[in-house]
């Protein structure tokens, strides 16, 4: 990663006050990049910004105004956002018949509106200028679908096909689309979501590696990044003999 120097880049990173984001935003400063830290924690938010270096602003993206809001001031604070870190997510276990219409309308806006908000915003000056990255944490439940989990999983298909429709509208004008799809990584999600892991395999992999993992394939250019790389099979799987794939998945779960 610091073979590649960012010095004069601007970086936003949501979901920073801890795991993924908080790693991504120390990777990027110590590449030199200027890091805009966000997210809804403001004391944990201000701890991994002293760490990095880095500007913390505090916002709840799951609402559609002060998204639009956390935009307008980092480009008015530094005139431009070379790489966006659409990171932030919230998470529900249990049956779609337990949520109730706020907590749907929460997953919705902070998994996919606010990163279609966000990248909207800084699309643009990227654009003019004919460079850019847009990186995107989306998850193997938004490929596969997962039991119980309906509205995340969702959400995450969804931020997944916008990424690459996204690529495909911008291909050839310098910008960079990347979507990490990690299965488990340990952050506290799960305690957020209210159900720990329950499986042994795949094991949760630490935060810093799942950060890493974004920023390189950001930087290096690639398309998609699969967390651990065995993914890939389960994945290719489903779009190929997903019959198959569906007897599998109702056997073993």
């Amino acid at each position: 990663m610091n073979s590649r120097r960012l010095d004069g880049a601007v970086a936003l990173v949501t979901g920073a006050s801890s795991g993924i984001g908080a790693s991504a935003a120390r990777r990027l400063a110590d590449a030199g990049a200027r890091v805009f830290l966000s997210g809804r924690d403001a004391e944990r938010l201000a701890e991994a910004a002293g760490l990095s270096g880095g500007t913390a602003l505090p916002c709840d993206l799951t609402d559609p105004d002060r998204t639009a809001e956390l935009a307008a001031r980092v480009l008015d604070l530094a005139g431009r956002v070379d790489i966006l870190v659409n990171n932030a997510g919230q998470g529900w276990a249990g049956p779609i018949t337990g949520m109730t219409d706020a907590q749907i309308q929460a997953l919705v806006a902070a998994n996919l509106t606010a990163p279609m908000l966000l990248s909207r915003a800084v699309l643009p000056g990227m654009l003019s200028r004919g460079i850019g990255h847009l990186g995107f944490v989306g998850s193997i439940a938004g490929r596969l679908g997962v039991r119980e989990e309906a509205v995340y999983a969702g959400t995450k298909a969804g931020l997944s096909v916008f990424a690459d429709s996204l690529r495909k509208e911008v291909t050839g004008r310098g910008i960079v689309v990347t979507e990490l799809v990690p299965a488990v990584v340990d952050t506290p999600f799960f305690a957020r979501r209210g159900r720990p892991y329950p499986r042994r395999r795949p094991r949760p992999v630490p935060p810093d590696r799942a950060a890493a993992a974004l920023v390189s394939g950001m930087l290096s250019g690639r398309h998609e990044v699969c967390l651990p790389r065995w993914m890939y099979l389960p994945i290719a799987v489903r779009a190929t003999l997903p019959a198959t794939y569906r007897r599998l998945a109702d056997r073993f779960g």
